[in-house]
């Protein structure tokens, strides 16, 4: 034996400066190196460690304290804290042995082979072939980089494809600032796993699933995808469903993955009262944008179960189609459309893979820093049912409750342009907006509070189209002082055209077209004081805005769709227009006042505060003047001197947050409105408060005062338990509208939770409806979950 000592490289430099050492060392670097490094392994891959493919022209460092070669047995040792770098992975081991003539490598002592893409693979002694067709291991332990582990007697790789685990553990592990070493909750054991690297799929055979360490089911055979790909058919977790009117069921998803870019869901539910439901959802992503259609359905078996509109008929089901497409830099072109058979189907099956939220929407959009365009087009179909309330029945309309459906309009289209001036327009800023709305309904929705002696008008039956074009300008100027002065000025127009069975209920009898202009002047005006003390800061500001504008014209006289909520609160204080939308515009000279006030803490506390009330200087109110609907009278704002409004908000930077928004009479300070929010974070307890009061409306037929209060919360019992609940509650009627509990357990590998909730606010003939839901979920495995529906 004529043994060779090489010594320790500590980076490549020192390598290539070694010139005489150059030729022996790099026998060693190509033979072992090439047999140490696999690449193809991915986050999951049980064969990490044992094969892969290399880059044959990377580079290669090896440091080791001691490296010989016997000549006689054509054998290369390195020995003595042996590490090999090469391609972006690591072997760290005592001893590295390569023994030429078998082309055999072998690694021994406190193995580590630390991949390029994180994953570290542990083992007392690891054996390749040379050229990666056969690989050989005893206890094996590999951590992905998704903290996932796989635990093993033995590991052997045949044929550059099969990868056998003996005896082996496929489980998760906590991160790292968790103790190192609690125990997993759950884990898979299995007398063998096997890993086809072609077909990338995981087999594991005589397994057990173990929670604590003690197995609660036997499965004789289990695969799942090759986590090195994203997507592979095969079937999905399956889930529960418990409903009395649709029986007991289960779903069961399989997914077809047909390409890299398109693929399908397929879902059957037989239900033991009811039937086959069937579920498909396709979706399909291209370079610029995706598209997905869903449909599900069945042939009802028992539809006697079933009392409200259309749900006791055979056949029931849903379509959706969405999709979102980058046209260009600046365009999009989508839809989201639905339609149901009846308006409770989403309801009553509720494990439909979409849902039926409202409205249908198809859209095209362009923006850039200063222009949108927007054009689209809307179509709603509900869920509620008809109902009878004679009480506020109009003379000559359809009741109340009857014929919902048709009172809906559809709106095709609407088309929004806003744009903004690049370059200032007499030293200010100038920017354009417009809006035309065009809407079809089948069915006027009238409604009266005086016994249907005069009609009130959500909406008009009939064509309506409205087209509206503003200019605004405005421009700031800030005094020595700093006092802040805005003037600003804007011009309206609009046109309305109605084409009704019922025109004369808006005045528009014998006109095909309506015009309406509005011009008003205005000038703001700002003063923040700061003051700072030892502690932190405040800002007290004065505000005032006056708007000067001629009157509304033909209040009452045209539809309003788009502009019947009236809320008058801070937030919409010093709005030139305070109506929502473009059917209403205000007119009259007003005038706005209120102080903002701000104090910042150097310890992190936050409030915020604003307080006003708005004048009617000159003109017609335009809130005191009733339109077609009659919803403005209890605003607010209908008496020249407007009622007060107040918010506060304050974030105490330690978990706690407090909003609140207030209306007060302009009388005596009374309470009109109300809504307060409060959130915090204590501990184990997690919690949020939310209230709400507005009073009587008389002039819209609300003659009593509605206060609700919800709330919610969550308290952690230890490191992973928690309890939850919540409930909102009528005060003015003394009853609980909804309510619910439920108990949770959540780690880094499993989730379990169980709530129930009862619900009395739906008017669908049942006076509770009563929920209890359980989910499970394993991560890296997959989620089920088994709901009640409705117990009833």
């Amino acid at each position: 034996m004529r043994p060779m000592s090489l010594p320790l490289f500590l980076n490549k430099e020192r390598w290539a400066k070694r010139g005489s050492l150059l030729a022996a060392a790099s026998l060693l670097a190509i033979s072992a190196g090439l047999a140490l490094v696999p690449t193809g392994a991915s986050a999951q891959d049980l064969t990490s460690g044992l094969t892969g493919d290399v880059d044959p022209d990377a580079e290669m460092l090896l440091e080791s304290r001691e490296i010989t070669y016997d000549f006689d047995k054509d054998v290369i040792v390195a020995t003595g804290d042996v590490q090999v770098y090469y391609d972006g992975s690591t072997v760290q081991a005592y001893q590295i042995v390569f023994d030429r003539k078998s082309g055999q490598l072998t690694a021994r002592g406190n193995v580590i082979f630390i991949e390029s893409n994180g994953n570290v693979v542990r083992t007392s002694e690891l054996t390749l072939s040379e050229d990666f067709a056969e690989g050989f291991a005893n206890a094996l332990q590999i951590d992905t980089t998704k903290r996932t582990r796989f635990l093993a007697e033995k590991a052997r790789r045949e044929g550059n494809n099969v990868t056998t685990i003996e005896n082996g553990v496929y489980t998760v592990y906590t991160k790292p600032t968790n103790p190192p070493n609690k125990p997993p909750l759950w884990r898979v054991r299995a007398e063998k796993i096997i890993h086809k690297q072609q077909e990338k799929i995981i087999r594991f055979e005589n397994a057990a699933f173990e929670v604590y360490g003690k197995p609660i089911a036997w499965l004789p055979y289990l695969s799942m995808p090759d986590p090195t790909i994203k997507r592979k058919s095969g079937f999905l977790i399956p889930s529960g469903v418990v409903n009395d009117k649709i029986g007991y069921g289960v779903t069961v998803p399989y997914y077809w993955a047909l390409s890299p870019h398109y693929d399908l869901t397929t879902t059957l539910t037989p239900l033991t009262k009811q039937g086959l439901f069937g579920d498909v959802q396709y979706r399909h992503r291209f370079q610029y944008g995706q598209v997905s259609f869903s449909a599900a359905g069945l042939f009802q078996a028992q539809p006697s179960e079933f009392s409200t509109s259309r749900a006791d008929e055979r056949w029931r089901g849903a379509v959706n189609s969405s999709a979102s497409f980058n046209l260009s830099r600046d365009w999009t072109l989508g839809w989201d459309v639905t339609y149901k058979s009846d308006r409770q189907f989403f309801k009553d099956y509720s494990m439909a893979s979409f849902g039926g939220g409202d409205p249908s929407e198809i859209f095209l959009e362009g923006r850039n820093d200063r222009n949108l365009l927007s054009v689209r087009a809307y179509a709603f179909q509900i869920s509620q049912e008809d109902y009878e309330d004679s009480d506020f029945d109009a003379d000559g309309f359809s009741p109340v409750g009857s014929s919902l459906q048709d009172k809906q309009p559809l709106v095709l289209p609407v088309i929004d342009y806003d744009y903004v001036f690049a370059d200032p327009i007499l030293a200010g800023e100038l920017s354009l907006a417009a809006n035309f709305t065009s809407l079809t309904r089948d069915e006027t929705d009238a409604f009266s509070i005086d016994g249907g002696t005069t009609a009130r008008f959500r909406g008009v039956d009939g064509t309506f189209s409205r087209l509206s074009l503003q200019g605004d300008w405005r421009r700031t100027f800030i005094d020595p002082l700093g006092q802040s002065f805005t003037p600003f000025a804007y011009m309206r127009g609009d046109l309305f055209f109605l084409a009704s069975p019922d025109s004369d209920v808006t005045a528009l009898a014998g006109e095909s077209f309506v015009g309406r202009a509005m011009p008003a002047i205005g000038l703001e005006y700002r003063y923040p004081i700061i003051a700072t003390f030892e502690g932190g800061n405040q800002v007290f500001e004065p505000i005032a805005q006056i708007v000067a504008r001629p009157n509304e014209q033909r209040i009452g006289e045209l539809p309003n769709d788009d502009a019947q909520s009236i809320v008058f609160d801070t937030t919409t204080l010093f709005d030139y227009d305070k109506f929502s939308g473009f059917d209403r515009a205000e007119g009259g000279t007003r005038l706005n006042v209120g102080l903002n006030y701000k104090l910042q803490l150097n310890s992190g506390y936050y409030l915020s505060g604003l307080f006003g009330r708005s004048y009617q200087l000159a003109g017609e109110n335009s809130y005191a003047t009733p339109d077609i609907l009659g919803a403005t009278e209890d605003s607010g704002l209908a008496t020249t001197l407007s009622d007060y409004v107040g918010s506060l908000y304050l974030d105490t930077q330690y978990g706690v947050k407090i909003g609140a928004q207030a209306r007060f009479d302009k009388e005596d300070f009374s309470v009109n409105r109300l809504q307060a929010q409060a959130s915090a974070i204590y501990g184990p307890v997690v919690s949020s408060l939310a209230y709400a009061f507005l009073g009587e409306q008389p002039d819209v037929g609300i003659d009593t005062p509605r206060e609700e209060i919800l709330g919610s919360a969550s308290l952690r019992l230890q490191e992973n338990w928690r309890v939850f609940g919540s409930m909102r509650y009528d005060i003015e009627n003394s009853n609980i509208v909804q309510d619910g509990v439920g108990i949770g357990y959540d780690d880094e590998g499993f989730s379990f939770s169980v709530s129930y909730a009862e619900d009395r606010s739906r008017n669908d003939g049942d006076s509770v409806n009563r929920t209890l839901y359980f989910r499970i979920g394993l991560r890296t495995i997959g989620n089920t979950q088994v709901s009640s529906g409705a117990l009833n």
